[in-house]
């Protein structure tokens, strides 16, 4: 297998050589590591997010836009596909890197993680990168600074100048386009923390409604969550059946019948507070090969349009 860091480099130098066209600034730190953009203080846009998208999972998933509904009212949806699901969603996707540095607290995600594989699903599916160049996204709502690429290049064992971060607000279009190109991700690590070996799916695909811009993180942490556990759709093609697949669609209606807004404000914003069974799409098929096909969940535009201003 290539090293997922490379073709997550490969797509950000077409991010740099088309940063005027996608609405993203780029510059370099004086460690020598590059601060790429896509929607902090730079516009950003549907674009920019689908190449972000692509960045996060290293090139491995096709993502797009198709025109769909919420509540009857026309809104733009991310799709993507992917045949390598445990490495471009587990592996690289997944915001598994918290990154706490001088003048940025965010999450990171994309193939960095695989220069450090200190999460358990590195041992998992056995990958592990090599390579002396790194991407790290970073969803925050202000940009790195040296601090925080000479803490990512330590972790990932790279010079400070092989580090790139891309990085945007959750509020921002593309923090709305990245969070619903998750959808298919939450999938695959939700039948992860179930216990169901993520090598054994084939073929994952998903969609979810990119979530109105709110300038206020926390609106559009709510908005953007929404989106998934509301409004996601997933399809899973599996070798194994399971007996636990009906655990795998989102609890949020179950346990809130709420938007996540009030949800987190309800937890005092402590995310931990929260069942990790909400995290997940609000609707996944799962296609056993040569057994039984699944049908579970059920999507809530209700209460989408009442996140979503409608």
């Amino acid at each position: 297998m290539e090293s997922l860091n490379r073709m997550a480099v490969e797509l950000v130098d077409e991010a740099i050589d088309f940063a005027g066209e996608l609405n993203v600034d780029v510059f370099e730190l004086d460690s020598g590591a590059t601060v790429l953009d896509f929607g902090v203080e730079a516009a950003g846009g549907l674009e920019a997010g689908l190449l972000l998208a692509e960045i996060q999972t290293a090139g491995l998933a096709t993502i797009q836009t198709r025109m769909d509904e919420v509540a009857g009212t026309p809104f733009p949806h991310v799709e993507l596909t992917t045949d390598k699901p445990a490495l471009a969603l587990l592996c690289s996707q997944k915001a598994g890197w918290e990154l706490a540095a001088e003048g940025v607290d965010g999450l990171g995600s994309g193939p960095a993680r695989a220069l450090v594989g200190e999460e358990y699903e590195f041992e998992v599916v056995g990958y592990y990168d090599e390579f002396d160049l790194t991407v790290l996204a970073v969803e925050a709502d202000s940009l790195p600074g040296d601090a925080a690429a000479e803490q990512v290049a330590d972790r990932a064992g790279v010079a400070p100048s092989g580090v790139f971060l891309p990085t945007y607000a959750t509020g921002s279009m593309a923090g709305s386009v990245s969070a619903a190109a998750r959808a298919p991700e939450l999938a695959l690590f939700r039948l992860f923390e179930l216990g169901y070996d993520p090598t054994d799916v084939v073929s994952a695909a998903g969609s979810a409604p990119v979530a109105p811009v709110s300038h206020d993180e926390g609106v559009a942490m709510g908005r953007t969550n929404d989106a998934l556990a509301y409004g996601g759709q997933v399809y899973v093609q599996v070798r194994e059946d399971f007996d636990r697949f009906d655990e795998v669609p989102s609890t949020a209606a179950a346990e809130y019948d709420t938007p996540f807004e009030q949800v987190f404000e309800d937890a005092d914003w402590d995310f931990y507070e929260v069942p990790e069974s909400v995290f997940a799409p609000a609707q996944v098929t799962v296609d056993v090969v040569d057994g039984p096909t699944y049908a579970l969940g059920e999507t809530n535009h209700d209460l989408l349009a009442e996140s979503f201003g409608l």
